[in-house]
């Protein structure tokens, strides 16, 4: 009896709902978790998000729109009317989730956004406004098409001060977290709920790369979610195999901000210099990554532009002639000016981002610039970004290295994109955004490096892990059942 109960466990646990817990860890830090908004845009951050505060509706694995907290709508008045209808759910002390709940935060979080994000998908918001008990509205003024990839990010997350509505609770186990589901069927008696299945919970846990690799060579984790460049080096020597490596094909900004002030990076032609110099291809070979592309340009494809993007007026030089108009423009500063101070360029920690700070510290000290590397919190004169488009529009892009971001940003640009949040009819719209690209472009706030990368460790347990075009990888998805 005791050989075939142990010849039905092993059986049963071929199959993933018999299985344990799912253990994940993901590369960051415990702020992570315990202050998700406060450390956006970082990984563990956005998976705590939408794994225990869930916004309206939110991305699949695939990048596609789910239902959430609304379990569907419809939208009318020619894209100006968004009707959802909530479904039943409740805050964590167990008092019903409403209409007026939902409005209240939805609110306050589309006014803090469009602080960040002016002439994004939300501007044109004139009212979120409750229904009925289960039926809100939010009434735009114009059409805008990218309004539900918004409302599925992480941050548009509803949170009371007792903590969200799922699709997890969240329990502190030592250093990790126990997720558990929230929506669970009744075992047959009233007011009791079914116990989860072992495959539906999981262990999370935020830390080190280095460390969360190990973990998972040794077992000890099926999957390590929130890769970027910066520790894709930790990899190779690891030996991890290479089978349970994937790369998310994302979109997004991979690059270094101007954001220092003073006389040295007023100066257009300095700025100029700087994006010039940096040898880009060296940085396939820093970060050698199939299908990986590097790029001169803020926006990397026309989107919903009504022409190609704009390219810089250089990429035409060679390396060698590029170098030496920006040294000559750097001695002229120095010929006015005296020497320029060294320029602090932040950057994450991590092999990856020692390896990129070489190459910009060389690259700049071709022309006569130096560079010191400081953190990603520390005042700086270069700040790099790395992140994934929150949505399909080249407003993103601009939105992302604007004036509203404290990017080195052109005034005029500024304005035409306010005047393309202002325009009545889409293609005026469209027509101002295209103005607003090209004088950004020229202005040389953001020196684009590349795409942003993006890289999970995963296990051959989780059947329903895929590739995400928004690098997201929603836990209540890693299989292909009905989870």
């Amino acid at each position: 009896m005791a050989v075939l109960l142990g010849t039905a466990a092993m059986i049963a646990g071929c199959s993933q709902e018999a299985s344990g817990p799912v253990t994940v860890s993901v590369i960051g830090s415990p702020a992570d978790f315990s202050k998700p908004l406060e450390n956006l845009p970082d990984p563990g951050a956005k998976l705590m998000l939408e794994a225990t505060a869930q916004g309206l509706v939110a991305f699949d694995a695939s990048g596609e729109i789910l239902p959430a907290l609304a379990q569907r709508w419809i939208v009318e008045e020619n894209g100006r009317s968004y009707i959802f209808r909530l479904r039943r759910a409740e805050w964590p002390d167990g008092s019903k989730v409403t209409a007026g709940d939902v409005t209240r935060l939805l609110t306050a979080r589309i006014d803090a956004l469009r602080r960040l994000d002016p002439d994004g998908p939300l501007d044109a918001v004139e009212a979120v406004v409750p229904m009925t008990g289960e039926v809100i509205e939010i009434r735009l003024s114009q059409p805008r098409p990218y309004l539900l990839q918004m409302l599925a990010q992480p941050q548009m997350g509803l949170l009371s001060r007792q903590g969200g509505t799922g699709p997890y609770r969240r329990e502190k186990w030592g250093k990790a977290l126990i997720l558990t589901p929230v929506d669970r069927a009744s075992n047959g008696e009233e007011g009791e709920e079914a116990k989860a299945a072992g495959w539906e919970t999981r262990i999370l846990r935020a830390e080190r790369a280095a460390l969360a690799i190990i973990r998972f060579r040794e077992g000890r984790a099926e999957a390590v979610l929130g890769g970027r460049f910066a520790d894709l080096p930790l990899l190779v020597p690891a030996g991890v195999d290479r089978d349970a490596v994937r790369v998310d094909p994302v979109q997004g900004l991979l690059g270094f901000a101007v954001t220092g002030k003073g006389k040295l990076l007023d100066d257009d032609g300095v700025r100029r210099a700087i994006n010039m110099a940096i040898d880009r291809s060296q940085l396939p070979i820093l970060f050698p990554l199939g299908g990986w592309a590097i790029t001169e340009q803020i926006v990397p494809a026309q989107m919903d532009l009504p022409r190609m993007p704009t390219a810089p007026d250089w990429p035409g030089l060679s390396l060698d002639d590029r170098r030496a108009a920006a040294s000559a423009v750097i001695r002229r500063w120095r010929s006015d000016n005296g020497d320029p101070p060294p320029l602090r360029v932040a950057l994450p920690e991590g092999p990856g981002a020692t390896s990129l700070f070489a190459l910009i510290r060389h690259d700049l000290g071709l022309i006569g610039l130096d560079a010191e590397r400081v953190g990603m919190k520390a005042d700086a004169d270069l700040r790099l970004i790395d992140e994934v488009a929150a949505y399909d529009s080249v407003l993103w892009y601009l939105g992302r290295v604007g004036c509203a971001r404290k990017v080195h940003c052109s005034q005029e640009a500024n304005a035409q994109l306010h005047a393309a949040s202002l325009a009545t009819s889409a293609a005026e719209r469209m027509a101002r955004v295209a103005q607003a690209e090209a004088l950004m472009q020229a202005h040389n706030g953001y020196i684009a490096l590349g795409a942003p990368v993006r890289w999970s460790l995963v296990t051959r347990r989780l059947t329903g892990f895929m590739p995400s075009p928004r690098a997201r990888h929603p836990l209540n998805h890693l299989f292909r059942s009905t989870n």
